[in-house]
Order: structure tokens, then C-alpha cells, then sequence
């Protein structure tokens, strides 16, 4: 089905960016979208973020004075609006719950994910109704991720994991030198076997300040790209960006995101709006 009524959909994750590096870094080509949110992941880690964003959970706000169930019908129910669709409530949702299999087989969608992160790959379950989906070469590479998107069919539906604001919060053109460096997967997994790797091992403040900064510095970087999505995607296309969760660099003796219950690892940026011109 094609409808050019429909409004396509882009979900862009800043992996592991937290909302405060987004402020300071003030994108100006993704703030074209409309005002920076300050909004809650669901999950401290990727892949069971990515699994809640999927079922149609985005980040929420955190509501005073309302009823957890109440939030759930009204955040469905914004798809409505976000999609220039009716009937895109919780009900219709059901029983899947999982939005690619409802925008596909209710409304005719493409859909398609390009993802940066390993634990992300097309052997989760997370590669459910996609028509499309790829695991970069690279974790850091925004540039290819842009070059690999098929927009030639209407209505389309992409998520996008971007991993330059993961650690260590470098890109494909400039990889970091002098890099504070914790081994293993992207951080994730440090010489996970050997049990003394994981002993008497922290950043100086030092460090902990340049990698905050290197993220910072990567919103700068994304941003330079985004202006390319959108020039890309047609005037019909809604596009959300926000983050799967946080990053923690130092407080209360802690660094990253995952096993930590913190403000800061939950806490995230979240804009949204129909692609500017």
C-alpha cells in the first residue's frame, strides 16, 4: 500500500547519549527539529532499550499524577498523530505489541533498520518484520548508514542506531588518540574470561572529563551529518531522535551505563518532528 497521506517514520538512536551532552553540544541541524526534550529510557543497556522502543515505548517524561496505564494509551495513541494514521492506539498494537509487524502489515510499510551496536545484530530477536536489516562493518560509521538507506518506496519505516556517541565516542574519519581505554567490545565486555581484568582499574578525573567531552564532541559530529538525512527523506517523513539510555563518567564512582542505577544513565535528549526544510 502506498499513501502519500501517511507520514514516514525515522527513529534515530544516539547510542549511550545522555541529555545533558546533548545540551551542551547545542546540534543546531538536528535542533531544526523542534525543542530538545528532556525525557527517561525504559532500559540502562541497548538491547532491551532498543527491544521497548521497538514495541512502541519511546523514552517517557516521567508523569506526575497520573497512572502508569494512562501514559502507555497516550503514548501509543501519539502515533496517530506522529503518523497522520487513525487507529494506532494500544489496541491495534495488539497482540504483537511490536511496531514494525503493525506499521507492515497494517499500513503497508518498508521497513528497514541500520544498526551500529554487536549486541544489536540480525540474530536478536529484535530482526522481527524487517524487511531490512544490517549490522554496520563499523560501530562508528553514520556516513554508511546514510548511504545504505533505500527510500525509494513509500510509506517506509527506519531505525537507525548510531554509534559514534557510544564509547569511545569516536567516528569512522577520526578515530581518538591518546583515547582513555577500557578493553574489549566497545567497552562492554573487558577481557570478560580473565577475572583479574576487572580489578583496581578506574579513570583519573582526568580522563573521566575528556571522554565526557569526546561524547560531547560527537553530538557536534553527528550533527554535521544529520543535515543529509534530511535532505534525503521526503517532506512527509516524521522523524524522532532521541537515545536508548545514558552515560554515567564518574558519578558516584562510576563510569558507562548497564548494571548501574543512576539519573544519569536513564536521563536523555528526545526531539522530534516532520523533517525540516
Amino acid at each position: 500500500m502506498t499513501n502519500k497521506a501517511v507520514n514516514n517514520l525515522v527513529i534515530v538512536i544516539l547510542d549511550s547519549l545522555r541529555y545533558d551532552s546533548w545540551v551542551d553540544a547545542a546540534p543546531a541541524t538536528m535542533g531544526r527539529l523542534g525543542p530538545v526534550q528532556r525525557r527517561w529510557s525504559y532500559a540502562s543497556w541497548t538491547l532491551p532499550s532498543h527491544q521497548n522502543l521497538l514495541s512502541g515505548l519511546l523514552p517517557h517524561e516521567s508523569p506526575r499524577g497520573t497512572l502508569a496505564s494512562h501514559y502507555y494509551r497516550q503514548a501509543f495513541g501519539r502515533f496517530a498523530e506522529q503518523l497522520n494514521i487513525a487507529g494506532t492506539g494500544f489496541e491495534a498494537m495488539l497482540p504483537q505489541l511490536w511496531l514494525p509487524t503493525f506499521l507492515k502489515r497494517s499500513f503497508g510499510f518498508r521497513t528497514g533498520a541500520l544498526v551500529s551496536m554487536p549486541v544489536l545484530n540480525a540474530h536478536t530477536r529484535l530482526n522481527h518484520d524487517f524487511d531490512e536489516y544490517q549490522l554496520m562493518a563499523r560501530h562508528d560509521d553514520l556516513k554508511s548508514i546514510l548511504l545504505s538507506m533505500d527510500l525509494s518506496e513509500e510509506p517506509f519505516f527506519y531505525l537507525l542506531n548510531v554509534g559514534e556517541t557510544h564509547y569511545p565516542y569516536t567516528s569512522a574519519d577520526a578515530a581518538g588518540t591518546g583515547l582513555p581505554h577500557v578493553s574489549g567490545l566497545h567497552g562492554a565486555l573487558r577481557r570478560i574470561n580473565d577475572p583479574t581484568a576487572h580489578q583496581d582499574f578506574f579513570f583519573t578525573d582526568r580522563e573521566l572529563r575528556e571522554l565526557r567531552e569526546r561524547q560531547i564532541a560527537s553530538v557536534s559530529f553527528v550533527d554535521r551529518l544529520i543535515g543529509a538525512l534530511f535532505d534525503s527523506l521526503p517532506a512527509n517523513t516524521r522523524v524522532i531522535i532521541t537515545a536508548d539510555h545514558g552515560e554515567l563518567f564518574g558519578e558516584d564512582g562510576q563510569f558507562g551505563h548497564g548494571p548501574m542505577v543512576h539519573p544519569k544513565v536513564f536521563e536523555v535528549p528526545f526531539v522530534e518532528g516532520l523533517v525540516p526544510r
